[in-house]
């Protein structure tokens, strides 16, 4: 009797609250898939094997998603680069990116001419023309045009250096400074002289260099005029004029203008002689130059 009446049922639609039920008889087993809020009586003919099929299923779900997904991105960022295929949510931002493939600049300095693909690099720009420093540290209220030097200006008061070494696990504040550190263990001197050939690490060097090919002496005394080709060099020649002497000996506080002078010294109270005249053999502490004049070697 009920296998008949599940018969006469197998085709109508009928109202159920679960999502999927299953009825067994001994002879025959029919499913009930809800349609919305209607659920279809399916015969087990017409049924495919659930254990068989799931992993394909699976599979179709996830494909199903990920083109969701990606509908979904193209809606967040319509604006695709044809060259590089980079999407963008703005239109002035996808503007602003062409532009590092065309080369156009179309932000001028009314004071120098320099011209800019970005409005927002024109405008940190004239900062150097108007001498504003907006950025200021908290701490100690130095200032600064950038805000990505101000932020980089921090890590000195907290002492982070969040750049490490891989290779000797040293740590640097800025990033510029890990990328040349990395060279001495790559050996890499991307930096190499037109007139000599000789190659450096950093770039800063390579110009500090060509000055021994220019003669350019960049750095000049205001006191006497001489001019240096090494901005430390003027400093140092500066303490003459000042009278300064920073570096002073721990052992007798006799005070120096200069670090290595003071590295001379401490070898007095160490007793050592790392100097030895290759003439008559003795050692000193001191160069060799005012050995050679107070010494008369024709007596030898």
């Amino acid at each position: 009797m009920i296998k008949e009446e599940q018969e006469d049922l197998k085709h109508e639609q009928i109202k159920v609250e679960e999502k999927e039920v299953y009825c067994s008889q001994a002879e025959e087993q029919i499913e009930l898939k809800q349609e919305t809020d209607t659920c279809m009586v399916v015969p087990v003919g017409e049924q495919t094997d659930h254990t068989e099929s799931e992993p394909n299923r699976n599979q179709v779900i996830f494909q199903e998603a990920t083109e969701a997904e990606n509908q979904n991105q193209e809606r967040r960022k319509p604006f695709s680069c044809d060259i590089c295929e980079k999407c963008f949510a703005f239109k002035s931002a996808f503007d602003a990116h062409m532009r590092t493939h065309t080369g156009e600049k179309p932000f001028t300095c009314l004071t120098c001419g320099k011209c800019f693909c970005q409005k927002q690099n024109l405008t940190e720009h004239l900062n150097i023309h108007t001498g504003e420093k907006p950025f200021s540290c908290v701490t100690c209220g130095k200032c600064f045009r950038l805000k990505q030097t101000l932020t980089k200006h921090m890590n000195i008061h907290t002492g982070e250096k969040p750049f490490s070494c891989m290779n000797c696990g040293k740590s640097f504040r800025l990033k510029e400074q890990l990328t040349p550190h990395m060279r001495i263990h790559t050996g890499e001197k991307p930096f190499s002289c037109v007139n000599c050939g000789k190659g450096f690490t950093v770039k800063y060097d390579l110009d500090v260099h060509m000055r021994i090919h220019t003669g350019e002496k960049p750095f000049s005394c205001e006191n006497c005029g001489k001019s240096f080709s090494l901005k430390r060099t003027l400093i140092m020649h500066m303490r003459i004029h000042t009278g300064e002497k920073p570096f002073s000996c721990a052992s007798c506080g006799k005070c120096f203008s200069q670090k290595c002078t003071l590295s001379r010294h401490i070898m007095i109270h160490a007793g050592e002689k790392p100097f030895q005249c290759l003439t008559c053999g003795k050692t000193i502490f001191s160069s060799m130059n005012n050995h050679t004049k107070n010494v008369d070697f024709s007596e030898n």
